[in-house]
């Protein structure tokens, strides 16, 4: 297993949750400093379990996924009909994830895949004030049966007008409510509208998500 993960402080773009109402801001400076190890590295960390990519239709998963893998891509893609796979590689590590469409005839199958993955990505709109409520309530049905499951929910779209802060979805998806076990990870996210250049928070994004595989794993 990797070293346990060390937030270092810096200007709130990340909230790491734990221990209930406990909150902190932190954001993730240097992660990649850290070496796999060895076994990891020559598998393939995560090979076999992949992270689960999750959230309402419209959320930006597909945004993020692609950001992640090829760190350029625009925003206005076609909502996921279905399934979608992405591999992404990373200095230490090769992490699979699967995205599960949002809209509400899909939605069903969400919690078939919970037992089969390494940890759970929930991505929500942060200017999208109306349907947080179902976010919410679909975040909560998800884990509540899966008291250690890692989770990063990424509060996307940031850098829309209106967009609620990180500290203000932490509230709307009552996240203090949702166990004590668990490693849970709050960030605000925004893929670059012309698709010019990866955003700072789709990096430190990366980084956790490559960290927390290789110590979930």
């Amino acid at each position: 297993m990797g070293g346990r993960l060390r937030p270092a402080a810096l200007c709130g773009a990340a909230l790491a949750v734990a221990g209930g109402a406990a909150l902190a801001a932190w954001a993730w400076a240097r992660l990649r400093g850290r070496a796999a190890p060895p076994a990891a590295a020559e598998q393939g960390a995560g090979r076999g379990r992949p992270v689960l990519v999750l959230g309402l239709d419209g959320a930006g998963k597909t945004s993020v996924l692609r950001s992640l893998a090829a760190e350029r891509v625009g925003r206005g893609l076609a909502p996921t009909e279905g399934f979608h796979a992405v591999c992404v590689g990373t200095g230490e590590t090769r992490m699979e994830f699967l995205e599960i469409g949002g809209s509400e005839c899909l939605r069903s199958y969400w919690k078939m895949y919970l037992p089969k993955v390494l940890l759970l990505i929930y991505v929500v709109d942060s200017a999208d004030h109306a349907r947080l409520p179902v976010a919410k309530q679909l975040l909560h049905q998800l884990v509540q049966n899966n008291p250690t499951l890692p989770v990063v929910v990424l509060a996307n779209k940031q850098d829309l007008k209106g967009a609620y802060c990180i500290t203000d979805i932490h509230d709307a998806l009552a996240l203090s409510d949702i166990g004590d076990e668990r490693k849970m990870f709050l960030i605000g996210t925004h893929v670059a509208e012309d698709g010019s250049e990866i955003s700072s928070s789709m990096k430190d994004a990366k980084e956790l998500i490559a960290q927390l595989v290789l110590e979930t794993q």
